[in-house]
Formats: structure tokens, sequence, C-alpha cells
């Protein structure tokens, strides 16, 4: 089962799915972006967001390996949907083809209402700006289809309820009926 965080830039995407891989015992994988842009520079092209993505899937399905239960993943490629629809137009196709096919069993939609952590791999200090992505993110969850919950609140609340939408969606997983087998 694999669960992604998702939202606007300075939500706290990568310590509450650390959080979470530490607090459920499972697997976690960082967001590719920040080790490409930390070797690559912070400046970006199309063709670099896409290797993001790809970069990304990439790490997600070799950490899936190691950790086949359960797997926090510190980013989706809606991330890159939005950053490249706001920064170049058009998302490429594959990339919106691959948002099609279900890969998350639960997508956890960060708010921004925790404080700007001045970042040199961020770009969008402005409340208004981040709400605004914010909107983006949930209309294109929603557009997708995918299972999601909003997060919202600082420190442990935020932690509290990720842990209990996590925990729903194990419990719903592990009774949902499995089909069976003739085996």
């Amino acid at each position: 089962m694999r669960i992604s965080l998702t939202g606007p830039e300075a939500t706290g995407k990568s310590t509450l799915a650390a959080q979470l891989a530490a607090h459920f015992g499972a697997g976690f994988v960082p967001e590719y972006a920040r080790a490409y842009l930390a070797q690559h520079g912070p400046a970006y092209t199309l063709p670099d967001l896409e290797n993001i993505a790809h970069g990304q899937l990439a790490a997600e399905d070799a950490a899936a390996i190691q950790h086949p239960d359960l797997l926090f993943c510190d980013t989706d490629l809606t991330v890159i949907k939005i950053w490249t629809e706001n920064t170049f137009g058009p998302c490429p196709q594959w990339i919106e083809d691959a948002l099609r096919r279900p890969r998350y069993a639960l997508t956890l939609l960060l708010a921004p209402d925790l404080s700007w952590v001045p970042d040199p791999l961020r770009e969008h200090p402005n409340p208004a700006d981040r709400w605004r992505f914010y909107g983006q993110y949930r209309q294109t969850l929603q557009a997708l289809g995918w299972p999601f919950v909003e997060i919202s609140g600082a420190g442990d609340v935020r932690l509290a309820q990720a842990i209990t939408a996590v925990t729903e969606q194990i419990s719903e997983d592990f009774t949902r009926p499995r089909p069976h087998s003739n085996q």
C-alpha cells in the first residue's frame, strides 16, 4: 500500500512523511526533486521536470520492493503536473497518463497553514499564492478521482490527523473482500 503526500511548498510533506513512516514502521521515499535540484541547481527546465518525474516513480518502485506492505511517498506526480502547468504550460501527456493509473491507496493533501520556511529550492512565499496552489491540488485530486484527505494544523495536530487517516485506510483495505482464487 502506497500513501502519497502532496500540496504546496513548505507544508511539511517531508517531515510528515518521515514521521508517518517511523510511526507505522514503514518505508519512506524522499522527494526526488530535492536531490535532483541540489545536484543540477535550482534553475530548471521542462525536461528537468520530466527527469524528476521519472526519478520519483523509479524511487517509489525500488522502495516498494523493500517495503511491499506500506510505503510513504514524500510527493507524487500531482506536484510535477502543477509545477509544470504554472511554469511552462501544459503538462506532458505521459505524466497525465501516469496520473490516471492507480498508484496510491490514499493521498494526504497538506494545507499551507504552516509558517513559510525559506529554502533555496522554494519559489512561492506569498500566502495567497500558496492557498491558490492548494486549490489547484484539491481540484486535480478530485478530477483524478484519487482518494485523499486534507490535513491541516501544526505539529502534533497535523501528525494525529495523518495517523488517523492512514489507520482508517489500512483498516478499510484490510477488511475489503478479496477475490477468491481457484488455486
